[in-house]
């Protein structure tokens, strides 16, 4: 399915009833992963806003086990469809994690540059273990190489919103992910 949305196109990727279908078999592999005992704290669930918001909430609910929640935020594209390479936090944390099982949530890898700064950044704080989810993972634009536990989709070099991720603020509400194109970088 297509659509156009002024100068720019929409050209659907992954469909909402598969990223569902996806985000479930996930849940079930972190909760096999992570079984929930007597005495353990909840299974850490760190969002990276805004793109992530849609599916960590979506995977939270398909983790079968105790979980809890937090957010990150940082900054790397701006309005661009390149990352600028300059990454800054714009939210941090509001509960420690230091003894914890955490999994940071992210909606894209790339570059892997953004990821690997974050694993650093929480790993200063002393987690029990630390992984990271991704949704989708873009391998042929990678730089940092980096090590994803839990990965939805691998997809190709094409600039992709909806389900959370956006252009300009545009675009995180569409059930499916798209490719948008007619958008300069």
């Amino acid at each position: 399915m297509a659509r156009a949305d002024g100068s720019r196109q929409l050209d659907c990727l992954i469909p909402a009833e598969r990223i569902r279908q996806r985000v479930d078999e996930l849940g079930r592999r972190i909760a096999a992963d992570y079984p929930q005992r007597d005495g353990d704290s909840p299974l850490h669930l760190i969002g990276v806003l805004k793109g992530a918001i849609v599916f960590v909430a979506d995977l939270a609910r398909a983790i079968e086990r105790e979980v809890s929640l937090d957010f990150l935020g940082i900054r790397s594209y701006g309005a661009l469809t390149e990352s600028s390479g300059e990454i800054r936090l714009t939210k941090d944390l509001e509960e420690d994690i230091a003894g914890r099982d955490v999994l940071l949530v992210e909606d894209i890898v790339d570059t892997g540059l953004t990821v690997e700064w974050l694993r650093d950044h929480l790993q200063r704080r002393g987690p029990r273990s630390l992984r990271v989810a991704t949704l989708l993972d873009k391998p042929s634009r990678r730089i940092q190489p980096v090590e994803l536990a839990y990965v939805g989709f691998e997809i190709p070099d094409e600039f992709v919103v909806g389900y959370g991720l956006d252009y300009a603020q545009r675009y995180r509400n569409l059930a499916d992910i798209c490719v948008l194109r007619g958008v300069a970088g």
